[in-house]
């Protein structure tokens, strides 16, 4: 029995180091050549009509790769909003960003670039873009806890209303829907601390295609595989 496209699909972007270093290439050009694989792939989850789609740019971990890669990663952000806010507009995308923009390590530039495509695509509809950049699923779900219980010792909420529902209602983007399905590019066969909480009923997808030559038509593959499945949510599997 085929199901209905995915609602929320997210992605965690694999495989740039592995692309260049077969190329002979530095770390970094594989980050590069990623930028078109995003382009690509957004068009593609547009085509689809996802309304959510979830980009695993920049992970909490990353900060224990070497400064030169993180410095680029960090101007690479801020170079692809620059380029490209513009069309998250003519597209009809909305941009949500799930992680701690706090951080004193993320230069002003980059957050002051944040708002203001948060900003410019503020009142879009057409597909939400979930950006997970300075993102860790433990984190968020820690930090949800941390403002229940102070919501709890301020009285704003009874203990005995302390439910699923409450800590969700505190996460990064709270608005965002559970998971239905999460592609990570590369090989690799974990989730890397990546939507924890929201993937708790997530369809996993992966596949050996290194993220630069990840396209739209492997995105479509994915979100097929996806229809054949049949999802349970913990019911006892249809006859068939």
């Amino acid at each position: 029995m085929s199901v209905a496209p995915p609602r929320h699909v997210g992605v965690i972007l694999d495989g740039n180091g592995r692309w260049a270093a077969q190329r002979g290439l530095p770390r970094v050009a594989g980050h590069a050549a990623g930028e078109a694989a995003v382009l690509d792939v957004l068009e593609g989850a547009l085509e689809a009509g996802i309304e959510w789609f979830t980009l695993f740019l920049f992970s909490t971990e990353n900060w224990q790769r070497s400064a030169d890669e993180v410095a680029f990663l960090m101007k690479f952000c801020d170079d692809l909003l620059l380029r490209r806010g513009h069309e998250l507009v003519e597209r009809g995308a909305r941009l949500h960003v799930a992680g701690d923009l706090s951080d004193p390590r993320i230069p002003d530039s980059v957050r002051r670039r944040i708002e203001e495509t948060r900003a410019l695509t503020a009142h879009n509809t057409r597909l939400n873009l979930v950006i997970a950049f300075n993102y860790g699923a433990r984190r968020e779900i820690a930090d949800a806890a941390r403002v229940l219980a102070a919501d709890v010792a301020a009285g704003r909420i009874q203990p005995g209303d302390v439910d699923e529902t409450a800590l969700a209602a505190r996460l990064g983007v709270p608005e965002m829907p559970d998971a239905d399905l999460i592609i990570r590019t590369s090989g690799e066969s974990r989730l890397s601390n990546f939507l924890l909480w929201q993937a708790a009923y997530a369809e996993l997808y992966f596949t050996e295609v290194l993220w630069p030559d990840f396209n739209r038509t492997h995105l479509a593959e994915a979100i097929a595989d996806y229809q054949r499945r049949e999802r349970r949510f913990g019911r006892v599997r249809e006859s068939r």
